[in-house]
């Protein structure tokens, strides 16, 4: 195997993906189209939390791993890893653009006995009909020429128990030759589970992300009626997870966030209909995780008018804008979408959260914030406090005390058993 690997897009999946590589002694080159990030890693400072900059400055130490937006240096490495976005248009639409002007990129720099991975998740087929394609216009043959195959990331930001190295891969190869060549290469690094085309890749990761976002609409459904039942569907679901066999514990939240769960299902929505299918499961659990930012805006000001306080001019802080617990991720957080409606009820809006000090403008949204600092004196300080993500470093008690009323969409304030008659949950 040759250990010369290029790996395009380095992002929350690119990055802990070269972890691996470099850990096995590879070679390395990281290729993004953001010269801000190819700055930033050539000087050993890295952009996510949980890579250290320590680490990145080990591999510029060792010269094992240089950043560069230089396409032409395609040429320099055997394999090439593609971990672009693939996100969703204004229509819920699949957005394939960075995967193919990826491929046009890779095309001309594309060399006899390559081997070209896509981990982006995407729709069945992508592979095939799309990346092939725009690479045969290097005149070089997928299968024959060069090597072609799909295996799906699978990383989780944040989780200590599972990373790169202890999931497995899912590997798919346009021929068997093209599968052989994947596995081999993913065979350094982690387990791998080979499968029989690049479609049966593919569809895994849809439907391991559809599976859940499923689940999930379930449970925040049931959330909304409980709510108007008077019953706690945290207790809800403690009691029924005590049951050890056929039951699997979801949690309702205050949207879908990540760019996996609140994203793929579209995907195969969007090619289920060029077989004349209709995929109503899957659009009717996507309605539901949608409208829940909606909810919770709905919920509080339902319970800021208890306080006799008006939305309009209302102080409200955001506690959390990451979309998981304890990460610096804000891929698709339910948070800003709780903020524009916030901001179109003419709220004020403040946000905390340690592991995001500031925010930029996103492709959906225009907000430059820093996170304030709750440890200012004076008590009583928001109309509101929201809470949106659980990190575990947030003083909640702080959070408390610093607001008139808390809306907590986590039920971080009763697992942390703190005692307040100011909370209410969504």
């Amino acid at each position: 195997m040759n250990k010369n690997i290029g790996v395009i897009g380095l992002g929350y999946v690119g990055l802990p993906l070269l972890r691996e590589f470099l850990a096995k002694g590879f070679q390395a080159l990281g290729f993004d189209i953001d010269e801000k990030k190819v700055i930033s890693l050539n000087h050993g400072q890295s952009y996510i939390h949980h890579i250290p900059s320590e680490l990145i400055q080990d591999w510029i130490t060792d010269k094992h791993f240089l950043a560069t937006t230089d396409f032409s240096r395609l040429t320099e490495v055997d394999s090439i890893l593609i971990c672009v976005p693939t996100p969703l248009d204004d229509h819920l639409q699949p957005d394939l653009q960075f995967v193919i002007d990826t491929c046009e990129q890779i095309a001309p720099y594309l060399k006899k006995e390559q081997l070209v991975i896509l981990e982006s998740t995407t729709y069945p087929g992508t592979t095939r009909d799309i990346m092939k394609p725009i690479l045969e216009k290097s005149g070089l043959h997928a299968g024959k020429d060069f090597y072609l195959a799909y295996s799906p990331e699978r990383e989780d930001p944040g989780n200590a128990s599972f990373t790169t190295s202890s999931i497995p891969k899912v590997v798919g190869g346009f021929t068997q030759s093209c599968l052989q060549k994947a596995v081999a290469l993913y065979q350094e690094i982690v387990d791998v589970v080979p499968v029989s085309s690049v479609e049966v890749a593919e569809s895994s990761k849809i439907l391991e992300n559809t599976y859940r976002a499923v689940n999930i609409a379930l449970v925040n459904e049931l959330k909304m009626l409980f709510d108007r039942m008077d019953i706690d569907i945290w207790e809800v679901i403690r009691a029924a997870s005590t049951k050890p066999f056929g039951f699997q514990t979801f949690y309702p939240g205050p949207g879908l966030g990540g760019h996996c769960i609140p994203i793929d299902p579209f995907y195969l929505t969007w090619k289920a209909k060029e077989y004349d299918f209709h995929t109503r499961f899957i659009e009717l659990a996507g309605e539901i995780n949608n409208h829940q930012p909606y909810y919770v805006v709905d919920r509080l000001i339902r319970v800021l008018s208890h306080r006799c306080i008006s939305i309009v001019n209302a102080n409200i802080l955001i506690v959390g804008v990451s979309y998981k617990p304890n990460v610096d991720d804000t891929r698709e957080s339910p948070a800003f979408k709780i903020m524009d409606l916030l901001a179109k009820e003419q709220a004020h809006i403040s946000y905390h959260d340690p592991y995001n000090p500031a925010i930029s403008p996103n492709r959906k949204y225009d907000y430059q914030m820093t996170s304030v600092d709750l440890t200012r004196s004076g008590d009583e300080f928001y109309d509101a406090a929201l809470i949106i993500t659980d990190h575990e470093n947030v003083d909640y008690e702080l959070v408390i005390r610093k607001a008139k009323l808390v809306l907590d969409t986590r039920n971080i304030i009763k697992r942390l058993k703190l005692p307040t008659d100011k909370l209410w949950t969504a």
